[in-house]
């Protein structure tokens, strides 16, 4: 290896040492050749780079159109998923995705800027000085032919008077020694010889002279000028291949100075991989779909086996209060359900058949005391509370339908009552935090134009004050309505967090059990059920099982003190109707009422005549103007 090396090195040095101009001074030809192909080789080499710039663009292009595909997108339900650490990571590698792109445009634009633009130009100023140098020795081989051409005539012009001066020789010799020819005819042949000789003599130093010349511009050609074209010619090709090499150089080391930052770019991918934590993220699951609500306690074995079941009649139950107090024992082993009096009665006592048809005939007062309500014998109570569960976990899965509905539609009320409570408390909180921004932007715009409005007053040259009340007028009643829209927020979210504290406190549930409006009736095995709210949205059941510690008395009172349902719309009764049943209520034709539970399907609506006065009355007998911004849009039992 190191005898290659060491014949390697003197190669090198030998031909270094070597000239073109004295070693290849016949060469012209292959030389002219030579410097061609190597300018064919720059521009091959320039085409090489450029196509490489070409795909270093195309291939940032398109990893920033992936990386820009994947983005998180503005008013997008993927916001949602960005909470979460690996989320996070994937929109960090996504930037630094775009950044390693970047640096691919950086590496084509040097290739552009540092190779391509330099070897063009050097191309046309190779290609021009190429000419230059070729020129000037075609130029002096011209000459020098020129030179040889005349060297060749004045040769032939002395041989001819050299063969012209010995025909006249021989010519005057054959006169004179002829004994015929008079001495004129000899003197004439003497004197033409001698002419001929001296014609000759003047075409040999013509040659002379020539052949002088040409020998000395010969050997100044082929030492001087040759060597010296040929030099030019060589340092330029050493000039052409040093240049290929700096670019072959410069190549390198564009792609070399952005590795620092492509290795930025991948530490970054790295680090956005190590950021992700599994325990953050599932925690998250928890914050974003905890609903507050309890699991539901055990079923109550119901047995069958029995033939008679005990049945209880409305009057039985109506008359409770009367016939004694009941002993702790029997309270604890058999709960009524906790419903509030008058919704219990309205159930129990809820026609259970289809409601009257409405009259034919064009005047209802016509028939005797109108449309009379259906007379059916009274059903036990236990079939009524197992119908009333049933029927409400019917209209509960409805309800849940159509609440997940409106949350994919993105609809729902204003307060976010259809949201779970724990997910409730977290959206009013987001809520406020984004209308106190607005009211800071509004605020910050409010003292802009009031230092603008000064600076008018004080120079009057610069604008008129006035026209900037307009403006400000509105932004005072944007900041009065934002604030307004906080401060409903405020209480919505106080008064869900008031309930999340009774949630958490099992005390303060128990004790403020009667007074909740989100509490729900239970079955005699006192099972919690989950139940919604008036405008059908979750609502807290704590309904676990505990005893009464309250008399009867105190039980009928804490019934009587709850609030009534509310309205949900209007109605407008167009035939008379007279509710001669427990749970309906009486109606003259024309008469206004409002509507507290609309119609489950049985043809029957709820209805208030005042704050004391509710009941049932016939679907078809009425015509019902729903109020869609009531809270009590969606009724509950």
């Amino acid at each position: 290896m190191y005898r290659n090396r060491g014949s390697l090195g003197g190669n090198y040095i030998e031909t270094m040492s070597c000239r073109w101009g004295t070693e290849l001074w016949d060469q012209f030809d292959n030389l002219e050749k030579h410097t061609h192909w190597g300018i064919e080789f720059v521009e091959r080499y320039t085409k090489f780079v450029k196509e490489r710039s070409e795909i270093e663009i195309s291939y940032a292009k398109q990893i920033r159109n992936l990386s820009k595909k994947y983005q998180l997108k503005k008013n997008s339900r993927e916001e949602d998923e960005y909470k979460y650490t690996s989320c996070r990571a994937f929109l960090m590698t996504l930037n630094e995705l775009n950044d390693y792109a970047g640096q691919h445009e950086v590496i084509a634009e040097n290739l552009t800027t540092h190779i391509i633009c330099e070897l063009t130009r050097y191309i046309q100023d190779l290609k021009a000085e190429r000419k230059s140098h070729f020129h000037d020795g075609r130029r002096a081989q011209q000459h020098i032919e020129n030179s040889w051409k005349q060297l060749e005539s004045s040769k032939r012009r002395f041989e001819r008077d050299c063969k012209e001066a010995d025909r006249a020789q021989q010519y005057f010799d054959k006169i004179d020694a002829d004994i015929n020819v008079t001495k004129a005819d000899v003197e004439k042949a003497r004197q033409q010889a001698q002419m001929k000789h001296q014609v000759a003599e003047d075409s040999k130093n013509e040659y002379i002279s020539y052949l002088q010349k040409f020998n000395k511009e010969q050997n100044e050609h082929y030492y001087t000028l040759i060597p010296h074209i040929f030099q030019k010619i060589q340092e330029m090709e050493e000039k052409r291949i040093e240049r290929v090499g700096e670019s072959m150089k410069t190549y390198a080391e564009v792609d070399r100075k952005v590795l620092p930052i492509v290795g930025k770019c991948l530490d970054g991918m790295t680090n956005a991989a190590a950021s992700i934590q599994p325990k953050m993220d599932t925690k998250q699951v928890v914050e974003s779909y905890k609903s507050g609500f309890e699991p539901p306690g055990d079923v109550e074995f119901e047995d069958y086996s029995m033939s008679m079941r005990r049945t209880v009649s409305e009057s039985s139950y109506l008359n409770s209060r009367g016939e004694g107090k009941p002993s702790r024992s029997n309270s604890r082993g058999k709960l009524w359900p906790f419903i509030k009096r008058n919704k219990l009665m309205s159930l129990l006592a809820s026609p259970r058949q289809p409601p009257p048809p409405p009259p034919t005939s064009p005047s209802p007062g016509a028939v005797s005391n109108g449309p009379q309500s259906p007379q059916q014998p009274k059903e036990p109570l236990s079939h009524r509370l197992n119908e009333f569960m049933t029927s409400k976990h019917k209209m509960h899965c409805l309800r849940s339908l159509k609440r997940g509905l409106s949350l994919k539609l993105g609809s729902g009320p204003e307060d976010c009552s259809h949201l779970p409570p724990e997910q409730r408390r977290k959206k009013l909180h987001a809520k406020i935090i984004d209308i106190n921004k607005e009211i800071q932007k509004e605020i910050d715009q409010r003292d802009a134009l009031t230092k603008m409005r000064e600076v008018y007053i004080k120079n009057p040259h610069m604008g008129d004050p006035n026209s900037l009340d307009p403006r400000l007028e509105e932004i005072n009643q944007n900041i009065d309505k934002l604030q307004l829209d906080a401060r409903k927020h405020e209480a919505w979210l106080l008064e869900v967090e008031t309930r999340l504290t009774e949630q958490g406190d099992p005390q303060r549930r128990q004790s403020g059990f009667y007074d909740s409006q989100a509490t729900t009736p239970v079955n005699n095995n006192c099972a919690p059920v989950n139940r919604e709210s008036p405008d059908g949205s979750y609502t807290e059941d704590h309904s676990t099982e505990h005893h009464l510690k309250s008399r009867s008395t105190e039980f009928d009172d804490d019934f009587d003190d709850d609030d009534p349902l509310p309205t949900i719309g209007t109605c407008k009764s167009l035939y008379p109707f007279e509710g001669q049943n427990e749970g309906t209520i009486s109606m003259a034709e024309g008469e206004l009422l409002y509507v507290i539970e609309e119609d489950k399907g049985d043809g029957w609506t709820r209805v208030r005549r005042n704050q004391d006065e509710e009941g049932y009355v016939p679907t078809s007998y009425i015509k019902v103007f729903f109020d869609t911004n009531a809270k009590g849009a969606m009724t509950y039992i």
